[in-house]
Formats: C-alpha cells, sequence, structure tokens
C-alpha cells in the first residue's frame, strides 16, 4: 500500500475531523432542536456516523481516516502505526475540530437570541450530563463505547476482512454508540470532537473536558492491546511420517 507524505496525511487528518465536528455538532447545535422539524438523538447519531463515513471514503485512502486522537492511539496499541505518527496527527484532529467549532459558532450566532450557555454540544457529566448521569457512569460509558468502536474499526480494516467495506461498519459503530449514549455524555469517544466545542463554552466544558480525554484513550488502547490476541492463528501442525502427504512423497 503507498504511504503519501507526512504533510498530506495529516491534511487529510484535519479535513475529516473538520467535517466530523461540523457535521456532528452541527447537527446538534442547529438541527436537533429546531421546532416542529428537529433530528432528535437519532438524527444527530446519523450525522456523526455520516460523517465517518463519508470521509473515510473520501480521504480515509491517505491518512487512514482516523479522525481522532483516541484511534490514533488505539491504533498505535495494535501496531497499526508508527509512534511517529501519533503527534502529527493528534495535532491534525485537535486542530481540525477547533476550526470546525470555529465555523459552527460564526454560523450559529447569526441567530438573534443564540448563547453557547447551552454547551454548544459539548460534553458533560453529572449536572452537564444530558441524562443527568455521574461522572463514573460518565467514565464507564466512555471508556466501554471507544473500546467497541476500536475493535470494529480494527476488525473492519484487518487483511482478513473483505475489502471496502470498513467505512460502513464504522460508521454504521459510531451511530450506534451515539444512541447509546447521548443522553450519559452527549457521547464524545473522541477528544477532539470534545475539545473544539469545549473551547467555545469555556467553564464547565473546559473543567469536565479530562474525562473525554482519559476515557476515550483508555477504552482505545485496551481495544489495540485485546484485537490483536483474536486474530492469532494457532501454529500449524506439525507433519509426521505417517501423513499422507509424507507417505506418497516418498513413495
Amino acid at each position: 500500500m503507498e504511504r503519501f507524505p507526512l504533510a498530506q496525511r495529516a491534511g487529510a487528518e484535519f479535513i475529516g475531523t473538520f467535517w466530523l465536528v461540523l457535521g456532528g455538532c452541527g447537527s446538534a447545535v442547529l438541527a436537533a432542536a429546531f421546532p416542529q422539524l428537529g433530528i432528535g438523538f437519532v438524527g444527530v447519531s446519523l450525522a456523526f456516523g455520516l460523517t465517518v463515513l463519508t470521509m473515510a471514503y473520501g480521504v480515509g485512502h491517505v491518512s487512514g481516516g482516523h479522525f481522532n486522537p483516541a484511534v490514533t492511539v488505539g491504533l498505535f496499541a495494535a501496531r497499526r502505526i508508527p509512534a511517529a505518527d501519533i503527534i502529527p496527527y493528534v495535532v491534525a484532529q485537535v486542530i481540525g475540530a477547533v476550526v470546525a467549532a470555529g465555523v459552527l459558532y460564526v454560523i450559529a450566532s447569526g441567530k438573534a437570541g443564540f448563547t453557547t450557555g447551552g454547551g454548544f454540544a459539548s460534553n458533560g457529566y453529572a449536572d452537564h450530563s444530558p441524562g443527568g448521569y455521574s461522572l463514573l457512569a460518565a467514565l464507564v460509558t466512555e471508556v466501554v463505547m471507544t473500546f467497541f468502536f476500536l475493535m470494529i474499526i480494527l476488525g473492519s480494516t484487518s487483511r482478513r476482512a473483505p475489502v471496502g467495506f470498513a467505512p460502513i461498519a464504522i460508521g454504521l459503530a459510531l451511530t450506534l454508540i451515539h444512541l447509546i449514549s447521548i443522553p450519559v455524555t452527549n457521547t464524545s469517544v473522541n477528544p477532539a470532537r470534545s475539545t473544539g466545542p469545549a473551547i467555545f463554552a469555556g467553564g464547565w466544558a473546559l473543567a469536565q473536558l479530562w474525562l473525554f480525554w482519559v476515557a476515550p484513550i483508555v477504552g482505545a488502547v485496551i481495544a489495540g492491546v485485546v484485537h490483536p490476541l483474536l486474530e492469532v492463528l494457532p501454529e500449524p501442525e506439525i507433519e509426521t511420517a505417517a501423513s499422507p502427504v509424507r507417505q506418497s512423497s516418498t513413495a
């Protein structure tokens, strides 16, 4: 497989993460509660899944289509990428998320009365959880959801998996993850996605941001260690002198 220069790969990660945050968080800020026509949790979940699916096809062949610091770290833990890629990828992802959040802020502030007081699609726990869930519940949710997200990514991109279908599996996985966990944390599983909106929301969103870096990365690393163990094939049986093959070859 051809390997693009780092600058191009980082650029692809910037663009992919930008689209993820603009599309996913934008659907939450602009469309989720639109009077009488709001898309709600289901629509926001689909929006996040579709952003990943479309960008995985759009630029995934350039960078691998991570768009998420936790995915990058998890892939390193699984020995899929070199350590040298981690910092450039994560920096590009975070910048892409912040720029996308800035564009979303400019759009959203075009409506009279707009404020970021509602959280601006930020992730939170306790009083800032959409459903009022505790810190522990948020921590467990983010670790477990990111673990399964990485398991699906690692499995669908394995050389033993059907070729060309990984973006579909990954996009649907992210949709399902949001359907499960929006009420708990507003769903992160992506530190960059959490960082962009938090910078513009400020206050509590920045104070709680640590969880949405720690938990997704922990879940991703666990998956990066576990998944390769599932793909270890048993050693081939040593051919014995009594085997039919041996007998026919010496006849």
